[in-house]
């Protein structure tokens, strides 16, 4: 079974990706990495005849490159600089990065290897071809995409009826059906509501004049565990630092759970409370997040009305209409919905992700709020991590 090409365009993946590339290529060209698939659902199988597809569509997105126009689009986006969308002028993705495998069983494996600034764009174009080779090749795809509308037309009732009160962006490339369908999902949910704000999607917003929604990733926190001269325990309070440096406040939603919001808070000082218009939930109770996040505002006397709690964390549209109805009244809310948005069918969504694992030779990690959520192939370095953390935390609370 042969698929059409399922990444058409070099725009075809989350904002933030080029905000945290932006920060890398002025800041930090020395780094290089190693990414690493993983896909969580159990019982998955992949073929070999899926694998030969994954390659052939890597292959053919390692022959694109950015037109004027989408170079023309990017320099629109007020935050990105005229250096950088002329970097992208030059770069493509480079086939030698990529190694996939297969294992007798069926389990997929992927690695990205290579200088930080390219490799990092890898992930989300991969996750978007393995999911669309996934369902396309095991499923009927057209049964799959009519239990999508269905649902589609719902949540849309449910937006006009008033059932759905919030507002919120469309996060769904890396887990979506395919670009079919998540493009069906933004032009509906943009035309026939008026709660969606926009896409993270570059290409999408490109298309549908919306705009780009995404700041970064817990990669970009992760990967100054990396830098020799930095200690671990200290890596938001400079990845923040670079951040606000790069954009002048501009762009500021911060992510707090890279290795605990506990940690995070200690280095949301109150110079950083001012400089970011808010933070981002992606593990761990949001009620309780939410709660201690507010708690941390009115610390520092800030009204938490004027500061934004964005949720994304696996969330469906009924349980972030529960937590709009229990914040709405003390803060700003918004959510940024992905597999409930772009692959909400009749079968069981992939739960896969390719996560930052080494930089510059040495092991980094994900401590999440959510235990189930830390990933790392060092269990003596996520260990020393996690007590990094803990004394620091001890310390200074």
């Amino acid at each position: 079974m042969k698929l059409n090409p399922i990444i058409v365009s070099l725009l075809d993946t989350d904002l933030y990706k080029f905000n945290m590339d932006q920060v890398i290529f002025h800041k930090h060209t020395d780094l290089c990495g190693e990414y690493y698939f993983k896909c969580r659902n159990k019982d998955v199988v992949f073929t070999p005849e899926m694998l030969d597809e994954i390659n052939a569509q890597i292959d053919h997105l390692c022959s694109l490159r950015f037109t004027r126009e989408e170079l023309d689009y990017l320099r629109s986006i007020r935050f990105i600089k005229n250096d950088y969308v002329e970097f992208l002028r030059l770069w493509r993705p480079v086939r030698e990065y990529v190694a996939t495998s297969l294992s007798e069983s069926g389990e997929l494996g992927i690695v990205v290897s290579g200088p930080l600034f390219s490799a990092m764009q890898f992930e989300i174009y991969l996750l978007e071809i393995v999911n669309e080779v996934y369902f396309r090749m095991k499923y009927d795809y057209e049964k799959l995409r009519e239990s999508a509308e269905k649902k589609l037309d719902e949540k849309i009732k449910a937006f006009n009826s008033g059932k759905y009160t919030f507002s919120f962006a469309e996060f769904g490339c890396r887990r979506r059906l395919s670009l079919e369908w998540e493009d069906v999902v933004v032009k509906r949910l943009a035309a026939e509501t008026d709660k969606c704000v926009g896409t993270s999607n570059v290409y999408l917003a490109k298309k549908y004049n919306l705009t780009p929604i995404g700041t970064y990733a817990h990669e970009f926190v992760q990967m100054y565990q990396g830098i020799d001269s930095i200690p671990l325990a200290y890596t938001n309070h400079y990845a923040m630092k670079d951040w606000y440096d790069e954009y002048d406040g501009d762009n500021g939603t911060a992510l707090t759970d890279t290795i605990t919001t506990d940690l995070f808070l200690l280095d949301f000082n109150r110079s950083m409370v001012n400089n970011y218009s808010g933070v981002r939930h992606d593990s761990g109770d949001p009620f309780e997040w939410g709660e201690k996040i507010i708690t941390h505002y009115k610390k520092y006397g800030v009204d938490p009305k004027t500061k934004l709690l964005l949720f994304s964390d696996s969330l469906d549209f009924d349980r972030s209409q529960k937590l709009f109805d229990y914040f709405k009244d003390r803060t700003k809310v918004s959510f940024g919905i992905g597999t409930f948005c772009s692959n909400d069918t009749c079968e069981k969504a992939l739960n896969i992700v390719i996560k930052l694992q080494y930089v510059n030779g040495r092991p980094v990690a994900k401590l999440s709020d959510d235990p189930g959520k830390s990933m790392c192939r060092d269990e003596g370095y996520l260990d020393y991590l996690r007590r990094s953390v803990e004394f620091r935390i001890n310390r200074e609370k």
